[in-house]
């Protein structure tokens, strides 16, 4: 029978310092790598806005549009379907769903079909939910394909799949603006892709050797780019038109699904490790992302509405970099804490008055 010691006078309790981070806690931190590359991504965005009225009259900016328009968003969707793998449908998610997208989709496409009534000059531009206005597309497209997660969860080869119905969508012109459906198919399997990678995956791109090859192959994407621009459409990189709508045979469809996939995924790896992993001044940032994404909008339609690149100065090198400082300071002040907390009754409400309590949930604190 043995007997019961008492614990050596000599042991001291651990200070509060020392003692281990509660599990809770643990899981209720960020990761800095995945803000990080949200923030530089929405930055990209607003730059490639603000790029879109010197297009014309530069060959380099042109060139740089198509880059940023290969990668920005299929990085932005890529981390989307990441952060999207555990949706299951359950009571919980659903609600995060609804008060996370669809209320801010239904907000943002109303404001912006009533602000650019005055900036378009179109007065009676009609609110339609069905039809996502200028930015919203991504709200839409984000809820089609989160409710679809637990159906890519199941398939055996669920990539595979996606990039066929992405060839598929290529090829049909028919399929119509709803939800703007075609961009939603054809930038299905980056979604499909983020629900398929785990944490291995980033470390992969992260390692210096990864870093190092990434240089010359940005530079000859660059390159590529210039030449490009008066042999190549870059509207193929927006996803929302099948290939007969640019005078190509059907068959361009598909072939240009995998070579775009191939194209965005190179230069996504290479975005990614660059992407620095500790935490750094713009990290908080990266929580505000869809803040400033929706919100710049309204300053690029204002600008655009008073014609500032009527003016010489923005369509000059130096002002072609003024136009570029500015976008990215316009979109990080978007990004910040006091902005958030101004629209988060539109960007993340509550509305815990219109959910059923989940009655099988487990309580907040249960017994040790």
């Amino acid at each position: 029978m043995s007997s019961f010691s008492p614990a050596p006078a000599s042991i001291s309790v651990p200070r509060a310092s020392e003692r281990p981070t509660p599990p809770k806690a643990r899981t209720a931190q960020r990761d800095a790598f995945f803000d990080n590359a949200k923030y530089l991504a929405i930055v990209l965005v607003a730059m490639g806005h603000a790029w879109e009225p010197l297009r014309a009259d530069s060959r380099t900016v042109t060139a740089l549009y198509t880059i940023v328009y290969a990668f920005h968003m299929p990085a932005f969707i890529i981390i989307s379907g990441y952060f999207s793998r555990g949706f299951d449908a359950s009571p919980r998610k659903i609600k995060r769903l609804v008060t996370g997208v669809v209320v801010p989709y239904v907000v943002f496409e109303t404001a912006y079909t009533y602000f650019t009534r005055w900036s378009d000059g179109v007065p009676d531009r009609p609110v339609s939910l069905l039809d996502p206005l200028y930015l919203t597309w991504f709200l839409a497209a984000l809820f089609v394909w989160r409710l679809t997660t637990p159906v890519w969860n199941k398939l055996r080869h669920p990539l595979p799949v996606a990039l066929t119905v992405a060839a598929l969508a290529s090829l049909s012109p028919g399929i119509g603006g709803d939800l703007d459906l075609q961009r939603t198919l054809q930038f299905l399997p980056y979604f499909v892709l983020g629900l398929c990678l785990r944490p291995e995956h980033f470390k992969l791109v992260r390692t210096w050797r990864t870093r190092l090859l990434a240089v010359p192959v940005f530079l000859s994407a660059l390159v590529f780019s210039y030449w490009a621009v008066p042999r190549m459409d870059y509207a193929w990189f927006f996803h929302r038109a099948a290939a007969q709508e640019f005078g190509v045979p059907a068959w361009y469809g598909p072939l240009m699904t995998l070579a775009l996939f191939g194209c965005s995924l190179t230069l996504v790896a290479c975005f990614l490790s660059w992407v620095p992993g500790r935490r750094m001044w713009f990290t908080t940032l990266g929580a505000g992302t869809l803040y400033g994404y929706l919100l710049h909008g309204f300053l690029i339609q204002a600008g655009n509405h008073w014609e500032w690149f009527r003016h010489d100065w923005p369509h000059s090198p130096l002002g072609e970099i003024a136009v570029t400082l500015v976008a990215g300071l316009a979109v990080t002040a978007l990004c910040t804490a006091p902005v958030r907390r101004v629209f988060r009754c539109v960007m993340e409400p509550r509305m815990d008055w219109a959910f059923r309590q989940d009655r099988n949930r487990e309580p907040a604190s249960a017994p040790a």
